[in-house]
């Protein structure tokens, strides 16, 4: 089985985030789930996926954590395609199917970009009451709940439990400073994801002075103290911005993360709206690292 290392979102090796991605030959099984979660748990990348071409332009892949497998992950299906366009199995200007256990989500490659659809999107919870916000807030190391400044105006966003494959709950904080100041309770952070159940928290500010989104996202429940980059996690959050009415369709929107890491991230995200259907996109690239085999039986 061919393995690719690749950083996902970016442009530049040690940038954006790190991902294990194994091919498996179409004449294998795929491994069984004990197999795949020690060689994850091996790599020790926040996501290691694991893809095989099961027809004429159509993939399945699986995800695997450290800790477990989920249903999906953006920067390693992202690194997934972009590893396979490495391998020539795949081109650039095609349409291909990516069979998940969050849906089964089309993929669009480019020269320089590959998109994703995310699975539909959902708002699931609102975290409203005080005593929650606080908790919340207090959790995260910050005294006080967000603001963003929406249609020239400041308007209260309040912290909602968000999916577009992945639960999270979006936290909006008032600048970059307070997002660089973050330092959350892992451990209390973890109690709190399993009471909501939700991956993580992705917390984030809109009032930038580069007019780009920043973003810093922490998941220890899944052994994930932070992460550069977060495909599915974006993806929640632009559902989040346009459902305050921030974000408007067909048009790209940026958003930064990593920095905090050292890791500097750049993921594009779009909103497409039909007559009964709002399709959210995440795109970017990557670049490999490593590139060899995987020895087991």
């Amino acid at each position: 089985m061919k393995l690719y290392v690749v950083d996902v979102f970016t442009d530049e090796l040690f940038g954006g985030n790190p991902a294990g991605v194994v091919i498996i030959p179409e004449q294998i099984k795929f491994p069984d789930d004990v197999k795949m979660q020690k060689i994850a748990r091996e790599l020790r990348y926040s996501e290691t996926a694991f893809v095989q071409k099961q027809a004429e332009n159509e993939f399945r892949t699986r995800y695997f954590t450290p800790e477990g497998e989920i249903d999906l992950c953006g920067h390693a299906t992202i690194g997934t395609f972009y590893s396979m366009m490495q391998e020539g199995i795949i081109k650039a200007d095609e349409v291909y199917l990516n069979h998940t256990l969050a849906g089964d989500l089309n993929l669009y490659t480019e020269e320089d970009n590959i998109w994703m659809d995310m699975a539909a999107p959902k708002i699931e919870a609102t975290i409203e009451s005080s005593d929650e916000i606080s908790e919340l807030y207090k959790i995260m190391g910050v005294n006080h709940f967000g603001q963003g400044l929406i249609d020239d105006k400041w308007t209260v966003l309040i912290p909602k439990k968000v999916s577009t494959g992945v639960s999270d709950i979006m936290m909006p904080v008032k600048s970059e400073l307070q997002l660089d100041m973050l330092k959350p309770n892992m451990k209390k952070l973890t109690d709190l994801s399993k009471k909501y159940d939700v991956t993580g928290v992705h917390a984030f500010t809109v009032n930038s002075e580069d007019g780009h989104i920043h973003a810093r996202n922490f998941a220890p429940l899944c052994g994930i103290d932070e992460e550069a980059a977060t495909g599915t996690s974006n993806g929640a959050l632009i559902y989040y911005l346009y459902d305050y009415n921030y974000i408007r369709t067909n048009k790209i929107y940026t958003v930064i993360q990593g920095e905090k890491m050292k890791r500097p991230s750049k993921i594009t995200t779009i909103v497409e709206e039909t007559f009964d259907s709002v399709n959210i996109k995440v795109g970017g690239f990557a670049k490999t690292l490593i590139v060899g085999e995987i020895l087991i039986d």
